[in-house]
């Protein structure tokens, strides 16, 4: 009588056609409306007398658990929480560490820390190996491409230049780190060095045939500079939207897109600039070498 008062009672089932409805009997909201209604409710008993429902049980007003939620066949109860403002492992971190600091825990409860922190953490674990192991697989490709340790070290320095835009990219946005962005961080290494790659391999290509000069340089960088263009701004103009957009999924693609965004910018804006002079400077004639003053004047008399 309770149940079918406050919450409804299923008391048949309504067929029509392939359609199934419950038939739910609730009481009226003036009959339910204080906990005095619920105690006057009559009762049939089994002679046909109307028995105040006082008069069967203890009716109390108590607060507690609207649901009952069991994990691995233990109570659990759940604390929600959406975090603003700030990275979400440094206030996992500093929230641990107030928890252990200020309230103890009975003997048989525990913490659980789950949610997008645990996905985090998990993800964390994996990216911490599976960056190194994508860095080392890099130069060793690298390595066996110009068997010269020299420019697989001038082709790996473009992942600096996308590092550093993707990191500069999160902060102009607002965005903390997270997994997504941590595969963004992944994802940049493979395009910046395929882009530094065609310029060192051009000039390898055009120093076999040429003998080593700036103007060399500088004339193979420019004919480079078209093909490296292509292969960055398509890519970057192919993820803004996913880099603005606002829908179902969208937190998960933007710190990706932005990340991606950001290190290929970076990558367009130095890489050009920066490995021609590197390849020069590395593999300058030893003539061109400027000796110091005093050891000049002792050669030329």
């Amino acid at each position: 009588m309770i149940e079918a008062a406050i919450g409804g009672k299923e008391i048949s089932v309504l067929y029509d056609g392939a359609q199934r409805y419950d038939i739910v009997v609730r009481y009226l909201p003036e009959f339910r409306e204080n906990i005095n209604d619920l105690k006057t409710l009559l009762i049939p008993s089994a002679t046909g007398a109307l028995i105040p429902m006082d008069q069967l049980a203890d009716i109390s007003y108590v607060e507690g658990q609207t649901n009952i939620y069991r994990l691995n066949n233990k109570r659990m109860v759940t604390v929600r929480a959406n975090i603003q403002g700030r990275d979400q492992g440094g206030y996992m971190r500093e929230l641990q560490d107030k928890i252990d600091a200020q309230i103890e825990i009975p003997k048989g409860y525990e913490i659980v820390y789950g949610g997008q922190y645990e996905n985090l953490e998990r993800a964390g674990k994996q990216l911490a190996f599976t960056i190194p192991l994508t860095l080392v697989l890099v130069i060793a490709f690298l390595f066996m491409l110009y068997r010269n340790f020299k420019h697989t070290l001038i082709t790996a320095s473009s992942i600096l230049f996308a590092l550093a835009g993707g990191v500069i990219a999160l902060l102009l946005r607002g965005y903390y780190f997270n997994v997504s962005a941590g595969v963004g961080f992944v994802s940049i290494l493979g395009i910046s060095v395929m882009a530094a790659v065609l310029l060192v391999s051009a000039l390898n290509r055009a120093s076999a045939k040429n003998p080593l000069s700036k103007t060399m340089i500088t004339a193979t960088s420019k004919e480079q500079l078209r093909a490296v263009l292509t292969i960055l701004v398509l890519a970057i103009f192919g993820l803004v939207p996913a880099a603005t957009s606002s829908g179902i999924g969208s937190d998960v693609q933007r710190p990706l897109a932005t990340v991606i965004i950001g290190g290929l910018t970076s990558t367009l804006l130095f890489a050009p600039l920066i490995i021609p002079p590197l390849y020069w400077w590395v593999n300058k004639p030893m003539g061109n070498a400027r000796l110091p003053d005093g050891q000049e004047d002792e050669i030329e008399s």
